[in-house]
Order: structure tokens, then sequence, then C-alpha cells
């Protein structure tokens, strides 16, 4: 779990008052393991803000040690949205779905004079609240049941039978997705079912909008301050490798036992289990699969392999998840092309004894610089981010004033 603020606070100011959609919208973005909740919570505290989670996993009720959601106490601490309010037996929630009602919240915090801090490792569901990237037009009228397991429904299907009916409505994005791709070929499938316009054509008008680049529309708010939390992979993998352990110390294993006895254990029975959807996709509950499943029915000695099976599935998925966070961030944020592409600054977590000033002084100082420039120019947006060394240094310019963090 995350670690508990620090209590003293600091304030921002009475400039923010009527600034509203001009404030700052703090995204917090990184692997998992490098403190993205701590300074979440320490930054939403000392600025009066309030923390958005863009998890895709958190947002279901349930496994809250194997999802590392922050516990009561550091919710107590700063106002959280957007965790453990979907039912674990469903299993097509969205990133449309997520987008909408984050989006909501967001405006109603910024109506509140405070500063939204967007903080998570679904880095397609941070995309989602940034850019104007995802279908936006009206559907057509359909029965609600029909549209909500659409694409559940389309998955059934054969691979290649999809494939050749996206062919036929949208011959361009079948050119670019391969038939094994199952999910993205429904997806394509579902937009066009649920809207009657390709999902290519979609992309296009996105676009076309003014601020629009080749991965999507403009900046949905117009001073977006995002900080990256970045670690050397070697220390990375020991940390989450101790993460793990004390996930177990913690009671992970009977977290996952009772989970499986109230959800899955039916599923498995009849040979329906699912872990492509929901809740029952989070990394560590398939891993264990072998382990649950045969518990009782074999000797305690193959038992204890079975887990320990498990538990280095768990840190070794656990690492490869790390890297492709890291992988999106760099392709889909450091190197995003196009006009509307916010700065990004980096921020060195390596050495944890360090944090107070490599971390969040900076991350502070970062925040409230942008705070000042909005309060005497109105906005952030001619910042022009360059990026000088992935291992060094970000900086941010706009004219003379540079923010900068160097590791």
């Amino acid at each position: 779990m995350a670690a508990v603020a620090a209590s003293r606070t600091v304030s921002v100011g009475s400039g923010l008052r009527g600034l509203r959609r001009t404030l700052p919208l703090v995204v917090i973005l990184g692997a998992t393991g490098t403190g993205k909740s701590t300074l979440a919570l320490q930054l939403g505290q000392r600025l009066g803000g309030e923390i958005v989670s863009a998890d895709s996993m958190q947002v279901y009720e349930g496994l809250d040690i194997i999802t590392n959601k922050v516990s009561a106490q550091e919710q107590r601490i700063c106002q959280h949205h957007m965790i453990s309010f979907v039912d674990p037996l469903v299993t097509n929630y969205t990133v449309v779905d997520f987008r909408n009602k984050a989006t909501t919240l967001i405006e109603d915090i910024f109506a509140r004079d405070k500063i939204p801090i967007v903080v998570g490792g679904t880095n397609y569901y941070i995309e989602s609240l940034l850019w104007k990237v995802l279908v936006n037009t009206k559907p057509r009228e359909m029965n609600t049941e029909k549209v909500i397991d659409l694409k559940v429904e389309l998955e059934k299907e054969d691979g290649h039978a999809l494939h050749k009916r996206l062919s036929q409505v949208d011959p361009e994005m079948a050119t670019k997705l391969h038939p094994h791709d199952k999910r993205k070929v429904a997806r394509s499938l579902q937009v066009f079912e649920e809207t009657g316009i390709s999902h290519s054509e979609c992309l296009h008008r996105q676009h076309a909008e003014e601020g629009g680049g080749p991965l999507g529309g403009p900046l949905k708010f117009p001073n977006p301050c995002i900080l990256w939390l970045h670690a050397d992979q070697t220390v990375l993998d020991e940390r989450l490798d101790k993460r793990v352990d004390d996930m177990l110390a913690a009671g992970l294993v009977e977290e996952l036992r009772n989970f499986h006895r109230c959800y899955n254990q039916k599923k498995v029975a009849e040979n329906s289990q699912d872990y492509q959807h929901g809740i029952f996709q989070s990394i560590g509950f398939k891993e264990f699969h072998e382990y649950l499943t045969t518990e009782g029915k074999c000797t305690p000695e193959i038992s204890n392999q079975l887990l320990k099976k498990g538990i280095e599935a768990l840190k070794q998925v656990t690492k490869r998840y790390a890297r492709k966070q890291n992988r999106w961030v760099k392709n889909r944020f450091l190197s995003r092309p196009g006009p509307s592409v916010p700065p990004v600054y980096g921020l060195e977590v390596s050495d944890v004894s360090k944090w107070e000033e490599s971390v969040l002084e900076p991350a502070l100082e970062i925040v409230q610089s942008f705070i000042q420039v909005i309060i005497n120019h109105g906005t952030v947006s001619c910042l022009v981010f360059r990026e000088l060394s992935l291992a060094d240094t970000f900086v941010a310019v706009s004219g003379s004033q540079a923010f900068s963090s160097v590791k």
C-alpha cells in the first residue's frame, strides 16, 4: 500500500478562486511500484486536491491487495474517486464507461476550485481523459442490453469470421488489424454497430479537429501537468519482488482464495472461467488458477509447489507489466506526434531515501509553477516540451522560463 502522506499542508493561494477550468489537471504516470499513489496523496493533501484513480482493475469491488488499492486510512487523508464501485461480476465495463464518469468528476472538481489529480497505471485510461481519442458520436437507438454486451458477444465468434465482417464495413481498419487480434477487431465492429459510422471514419473526424493528431483529437483540458515517475529497471525489479512478498504477508493468498470461492469456483466447475474480461484479468488472479482449483484435491506438498509456482509467476508477470507501462509512456506520451502534446516532467524515484528532495519537492514546484503561470497569463498552453535525455533531464520551456526535474 502507498505510504501515508505527510501532514504539512502548503496553501496554493487565493488566486485559485474562479480559475476553474484553467487550473492544471495534474496527471501522475509511471510503472507499477514507482510510488504514484504516494505522490498523489502527498500532492492532494498539500494542494487541497482530489484524486481520480485511473486503474482498470481498481474500479472493481474486491481484490484490494492484489490490485494495490489505497487503504481506507489513506482515502480519509484525501478524497479518492473511481475506486471499488463496479460489481466484480460485471465483465463489460469499458474505457468509454470510465472516460464518461471520470470526465464528469474532473469537471466537478474544477467547478469547486480544486485541482484534480489523475493517477494510475492504466495508461489508455489516462489517454482517454487527456485527449479526445474515443468515439463521441451518438449511438443509434438500440436495445440497451444488446449495446452493453455486443463486444463480449462478438469476441465469442471466430476471429477470421469477425475480420471478414470488418473488412466489409471498414476495410481501412481491417488492413491494420490481424484476424487473431479479436479484441481490437471486435471493438471496431462494435463502433460501427453502435454508431453506424466506421471506426476509421470516427478517428479521421477526431484527427481533423483543431489540435488533433495521428493518435487522437485535441486536448480535453487546457492545462495538463504530467509527472512521470521512473526508476532504474534493476532497482524497480527488486522493489516489485518485495512488493509481492509484502502482499503475501498482508493476506494475498486468503484474499484470492475467498474471491475464488465467491465468484469463480462455479465458473470453473462449468468450464466457463474467463480471465480476459473484468476483474478476473487482474495480474495475480489467473497466475494462481492451478493452486486455487486443486486446493483440497492434492497432497499438501503438491499444493505448496503450486503456490510457489503462482508466486513466481506473479513476480515475473508484474515485472513484464512494468516494462510494458514504461514503453507505453515513451511511445504514447514522450514521442507522441501532433500539435496537442503537453510537457512531461520526469522524476527519478530509484532512491526512496531521497523521496522528499528528489520527488515530492520538485513535483510541488512544478505544479505550483503551473498555477503561477496560469494566474499571470491564464494558460500554460504555450509550453513546449523538449526531451533532453530519457535517463537524465526533462525540460519544458516557456520563453525564458523553464521547469525541469533532474536525475
